[in-house]
């Protein structure tokens, strides 16, 4: 009797759900104020990272700024003083769980207790599997997947214990479904995704945490530069074009001021991601195939092997 009872409930829950999610397509949900919260950006440097500092310093959010390139860190910090924000810079390489943690000890004395963590920063190698040193395939996940579990446990205790806080993850649509010849990318990203999705459950089956939220971002290719050349089938190409940086961190700062608790940009890649769940392998291969994401980032792959030289920053982010 009592499991009957218990579905009448979750499906009385999933209802509400479904309607809160229609409802908020419709009319602009209500946007929380974070004045005077402590927000941590990685991969603040430039691209994305650059863009999240500003937006939350014009919400009057004070900032902590991570990058692994100080004079891009500096002149960030430089753009969010001139809005009459305190920001605070600190140089770190997020592949190293060490200099993680003893950062994160030094912003505590400095600065104070972290209460908005946003989990920026993205490498990508650039090349093909079997020709990528192995080296840069391990950084990609470390950077990508690692230091998120390092950063959150750098950080959430406090959160915890006065039950307040926000952790942004800035995953991918790659880590929803895949393509070919980014392998470390998609790998780490699924991780990313994973993490996300399994820190924010343990963090409502705790109980007594609901003023600590959780906001997955997975974006698109975003136009960073950094799957520069990446296109899919011409005929397709407006309808699912690269995202321009600002629209992008635009749309994710409305979804985490509204606490929602993921948001895939565009709306439509949730179709895909759906997609990838509900339709047999084979017959989501012939699906990319038709679209030409299969082989999406061959040019991308090209490009890199001219320059010799892999993507790998800790201040460029992009789907």
């Amino acid at each position: 009797m009592l499991v009957i009872v218990d579905l009448v409930l979750m499906l009385i829950d999933l209802t509400i759900s479904i309607l809160n999610a229609v409802v908020r397509t419709v009319v602009r949900p209500r946007l929380k104020p974070i004045d005077g919260e402590l927000c941590l950006i990685t991969g603040a440097g430039g691209g994305l990272g650059r863009l999240f500092a500003l937006e939350f310093a014009k919400e009057g959010a004070e900032l902590v700024l991570w990058d692994c390139n100080a004079e891009a860190n500096e002149q960030t910090a430089k753009l969010v003083r001139e809005l009459g924000i305190k920001a605070h810079t600190y140089t770190i390489d997020l592949s190293k769980r060490e200099s993680i943690y003893q950062t994160a000890d030094r912003v505590r004395r400095e600065v104070g207790d972290v209460t908005m963590l946003v989990n920026n920063a993205g490498v990508v190698a650039g090349q093909k599997f079997l020709e990528c040193p192995d080296v840069l395939l391990e950084r990609t996940l470390l950077v990508n997947c690692h230091a998120l579990f390092w950063m959150t446990k750098a950080f959430l205790p406090h959160m915890k214990a006065t039950n307040h806080g926000h952790i942004v993850t800035v995953a991918s649509t790659l880590g929803l479904f895949t393509t070919a010849c980014v392998e470390d990318y998609c790998a780490s990203k699924f991780g990313a995704v994973g993490f996300h999705e399994s820190l924010a459950h343990s963090l409502l089956a705790e109980g007594g945490l609901d003023g600590i939220k959780t906001t997955l971002v997975c974006p698109y290719i975003v136009n960073t530069g950094m799957f520069a050349g990446c296109q899919i089938r011409p005929e397709f190409r407006n309808l699912v074009p690269p995202l321009e940086p600002l629209d992008c961190v635009q749309r994710s700062m409305r979804a985490i001021l509204g606490d929602e608790m993921m948001v895939c940009i565009p709306s439509i890649m949730s179709v895909a991601a759906l997609s990838r769940a509900l339709l047999p392998w084979e017959a989501n291969i012939v699906t990319y195939r038709f679209l030409g994401a299969d082989k999406c980032m061959y040019p991308f792959i090209k490009t890199k092997q001219q320059q010799q030289s892999p993507v790998a920053n800790g201040h460029v982010k992009s789907g």
